[in-house]
């Protein structure tokens, strides 16, 4: 009965623990290390128009996308203006603006000479494209088209970040010192090879209703439920906390296109919890960190990339999710593991079963699924467009939030879910905008071959030595970058030389490699935002934070490197293997893969059973290895080296519990 009240106290204890987190950390995070949540403060009648203006342009986005017969010019051209409107409208100039009900004459100045351009572009397209190259004779026409993309660069940086910003500047330094000013204004504006480039044409046509359909997906309180889900999965456990923020976090991110805002959002409720449990606060804030930033490689939504991937690589979604399961999978279950490992190197218990909640008290509400099950057939089906299968997904989701007594959505959550979609676009637009700024660019001035001369002769055509150079640089390029521009970035910049008949790397590994390295930016130091904003919660050291996320994600920078050279990882097969054969392989590939980052993720964590000596670990990092790489020759070894040191070290753990007795 004793421990029993001790159990309560400490539970009780630990929700004033997370409520503090969630009061008093989680809006100063977000607005530090996430652009997105320094918004201009509205209040009364001004707060309403903005909202109704936010609410319009969901409505309008998906009637477009479903729709509109428009040629690009017009439809993109359009969306492109409203985004500048509202991006305005909500981001001031600087970060935390006190100033409630304010907009400057400076603001309404950048977005009548921003947004203008664009409206008279969408009324005269088909003029504007008849007069081709000629219409940069006009200097008008060329002021305009400057001022407009010189709008979307200060959102930006509103908004977005500087990185990108960065990055765009010295590719626009360089295409304006190689290629005619008149020729480079045409590209990046007036064709479909800058601003309206392949990033914002899928996220005007995809994107923008899937971020629609998570924001009525978030209304329907399934994130409370993937969080409940999990603690009664695995919250009793050793460690249960940080197993909970891995399975919780996955769930989440899967569906969210931030890496930092997931890390903040459920890092509020498990970090917290990770602490009061014993983890050391650096390690807390990196299972978070690295957890939510996996989100974005998490299929069937990938932070929203998969549309853009799907449309670069010229494959079905429904694919390219399939490809991405056992990346995914391989990269959790490292993390799992290495949390697992690290609560029995410490000793550390799970939470109370009876403060958890019980699994037949949420299979009640296993219909919040509901959505995300309809979405994922429907797309797998490939009978219907995926625009289309998303606003099914959002009827299903207004449907199940109506039938949740708990969580019900009225027509304010309605309207609010259209406000919070439109908001959320806004971002994404703009990212999108300037990757497509920086694939003109590279159009332009065809730096993407002389990127590729640059490393195929920098590593002497081995490709290892490329692989290993174009993973930095996509860290680089894709530090503090949003995923959906991250990815166009890549695609654009890094896929192209591991395409090359030098390197000879496949179209599908090529993209997935540079997609996972620029992803992983996020946790990796010195521009680790997702582990700084976990250390901000975790009141950690930020670099301490940072390092022990990179070793927890060590997945994502081995498996890039497998799949690059054996494709089966992704499922890519020999021409003419039978279907017996191929199933045959896909269940080696899966075993032999998870038993890999067993083994890495033990060497690494340097504690199995007991404390392991440097040789036993390097033994163990050797056969994980060889168990990812796909081989049944490599399979062999690494099972013998792993295998061995397990049953060796469990073995003499046990000769040595008996001994003590």
């Amino acid at each position: 009965m004793q421990s029993k009240e001790n159990g309560k106290t400490q539970a009780s204890e630990l929700e004033v623990d997370t409520s503090v987190g969630t009061a008093a950390d989680v809006e100063e995070v977000m607005k530090k290390y996430d652009r997105e949540s320094n918004t201009r403060i509205w209040e009364g009648r001004p707060k309403q128009i903005v909202r109704a203006l936010s609410i319009i342009f969901s409505l309008y986005s998906i009637f477009v996308t479903l729709f509109s017969t428009a040629m690009p010019e017009v439809r993109l051209n359009i969306f492109l203006g409203m985004v500048l409107i509202l991006g305005y409208l909500h981001y001031p100039i600087k970060k935390g603006d006190p100033h409630v009900n304010r907009l400057p004459w400076y603001d309404i100045l950048i977005m009548i000479v921003g947004a203008g351009p664009l409206f008279y572009f969408a009324a005269n397209a088909q003029d504007i494209i008849k007069l081709a190259t000629k219409v940069t004779k006009n200097p008008v026409m060329v002021v305009i088209a400057v001022f407009s993309v010189l709008a979307f660069m200060e959102l930006c940086r509103r908004c977005v970040g500087i990185p990108i910003l960065c990055v765009l500047g010295a590719l626009l330094v360089y295409t304006f010192s190689t290629v005619r000013f008149g020729k480079v204004i045409y590209d990046l504006f007036y064709t479909t090879t800058g601003l309206m480039n392949t990033p914002i044409n899928v996220c005007a046509k995809y994107i923008v209703v899937f971020i629609i359909f998570g924001a009525f997906l978030e209304r329907t309180g399934i994130s409370a439920f993937f969080i409940n889900l999990a603690n009664a999965i695995c919250g009793a456990a050793a460690g249960g906390p940080a197993k909970v923020a891995v399975i919780s976090s996955a769930l989440c991110g899967m569906v969210s296109g931030s890496s930092v805002g997931n890390t903040v959002t459920t890092g509020s409720v498990t970090i917290p919890m990770m602490k009061k449990t014993g983890y050391q606060p650096e390690f807390a804030g990196a299972v978070e960190a690295a957890s939510s930033t996996g989100g974005q490689i998490m299929p069937p939504i990938m932070g929203a990339a998969a549309f853009l991937m799907a449309e670069y690589m010229g494959i079905p979604y429904g694919e390219v999710a399939l490809k991405a399961i056992l990346p995914a999978v391989l990269y959790f279950a490292g993390i799992y593991i290495a949390v697992h490992l690290e609560a029995k190197k410490l000793g550390l218990k799970g939470i109370p079963k009876d403060e958890l909640p019980k699994m037949r008290e949420l299979l009640p509400k296993i219909y919040l699924l509901l959505p995300l099950i309809i979405l994922i057939v429907m797309v797998s089906t490939n009978m219907f467009t995926m625009q289309f299968c998303a606003t099914i997904a959002i009827g299903i989701t207004i449907l199940v939030g109506i039938i949740n007594k708990d969580d019900r959505i009225t027509l304010t959550k309605f309207f609010d879910a259209l406000e919070a979609g439109g908001k959320g676009t806004i971002t994404v637009a703009v990212a999108c905008a300037m990757a497509g700024l920086v694939a003109g660019c590279i159009t332009s001035t065809g730096l993407a071959s002389k990127l590729i001369t640059l490393v195929v002769n920098v590593s002497g055509g081995v490709t290892i030595i490329a692989l290993a150079l174009t993973m930095l640089c996509c860290i680089v390029l894709g530090m503090g970058v949003p995923t959906t521009a991250n990815y166009c970035i890549m695609a654009a910049t890094c896929a192209p030389i591991l395409m090359s008949p030098e390197i000879g790397i496949p179209r599908i590994c090529a993209h997935f490699f540079v997609f996972y390295f620029g992803i992983v930016a996020d946790i990796t130091p010195p521009v680790a935002l997702a582990a700084y904003a976990g250390s901000a919660i975790a009141k950690a050291p930020p670099m301490k934070t940072a390092f022990n996320a990179t070793r927890l994600a060590i997945a994502a920078f081995i498996v890039p490197y497998i799949f690059a050279f054996s494709p089966a990882m992704l499922f890519e097969f020999e021409a003419g293997l039978s279907g017996a054969m191929i199933a045959l392989q896909v269940v080696q590939i899966c075993a032999t893969s998870l038993l890999g980052i067993f083994g890495v993720a033990a060497a690494l964590n340097g504690f199995l059973f007991r404390k392991m000596n440097i040789l036993f670990r390097i033994i163990m990092a050797a056969g994980g290895l060889c168990m990812m790489y796909p081989g049944t020759v490599t399979d062999l070894i690494g099972l013998v080296a792993v295998g061995g040191i397990y049953f060796l070290l469990r073995m003499s753990t046990k000769k040595s519990a008996a001994a003590a007795q």
